[in-house]
């Protein structure tokens, strides 16, 4: 599995994965951030941005995607920050590969299973006729009558490309992502706890991560683990805040 990647700066080498929907670029400014001390790169999980689109969509897949990434371009061991389904791959993948994650940082997510929370969008995504636009504003007025939150249709759209014939299309795999959703809202599981540190990072508005509920199952799988609040920020912490959120990654990744 050859994944799409963007890479920065010099240094010891960090590893960002987006969330559900998400292409690399939405972590961009954080990496561009990072670069100074850091080589940084940002990555297209499999069936979206311009990584494969191929079957399958787990997590055990996504660690092992991962793991062919970083041997393929001679890294070993690295520093892992993950979003959302990116924070559970990263998750999964210390679990996993515990040897070759250094600090592993989580951002706005649990290893719980969820009941979900995105079936509005697939349906307004797969009912949305590809075929009969014929432009940009009429796929983002089509959507807008569906999803009413602004932020959330504008990340969205950045999924939406044009071919050189005028043909719209998604950028990820909506099929794969539909059919698997239940997989990607699933528990991360492990043999053993990962040993080394973790920093949970959560948005003060976010319904993802909640304390004290989640701290048992957080602190059994990774026990070395602390949570961290950005106030005021919802899901997409990041976007949201993000100078907080490369202070915290700054000062963790440091030790």
């Amino acid at each position: 599995m050859e994944l799409n990647y963007k890479s920065f700066g010099q240094g010891e080498p960090v590893i960002i994965l987006h969330g559900l929907f998400g292409t690399l670029d939405n972590w961009q400014t954080i990496a561009r951030a990072l670069a100074d001390e850091y080589l940084v790169f940002i990555v297209d999980q499999r069936n979206h941005g311009r990584s494969p689109h191929v079957p399958g969509m787990s997590y055990p897949l996504l660690a092992e995607d991962l793991r062919e990434f970083m041997e393929s371009h001679w890294i070993y061991r690295a520093h892992i920050v993950g979003h959302s389904m990116g924070g559970k791959t990263a998750m999964q993948f210390a679990l996993s590969y515990p040897d070759m994650v250094d600090r592993l940082a989580i951002i706005d997510i649990a290893p719980k299973a969820y009941s979900g929370g995105h079936e509005a969008i697939f349906d307004a995504l797969l009912s949305l006729p590809l075929d009969e636009m014929d432009s940009r504003q009429e796929a983002e007025a089509f959507l807008a009558a569906r999803i009413n939150d602004p932020g959330v249709l504008q990340f969205l759209l950045k999924n939406l490309s044009r071919d050189t014939d005028g043909h719209y299309a998604w950028k990820m795999n909506l099929p794969v992502l539909h059919q698997h959703y239940r997989d990607i809202l699933g528990q991360v599981t492990g043999d053993a706890p990962f040993d080394d540190p973790v920093l949970f990072l959560r948005g003060g508005k976010s319904p993802y991560i909640q304390l004290p509920e989640d701290e048992p199952a957080i602190r059994s799988l990774f026990p070395q683990s602390h949570v961290e609040t950005v106030a005021g920020a919802g899901h997409w912490v990041h976007a949201e805040a993000p100078q907080e959120v490369v202070g915290h990654l700054r000062s963790f990744l440091a030790g």
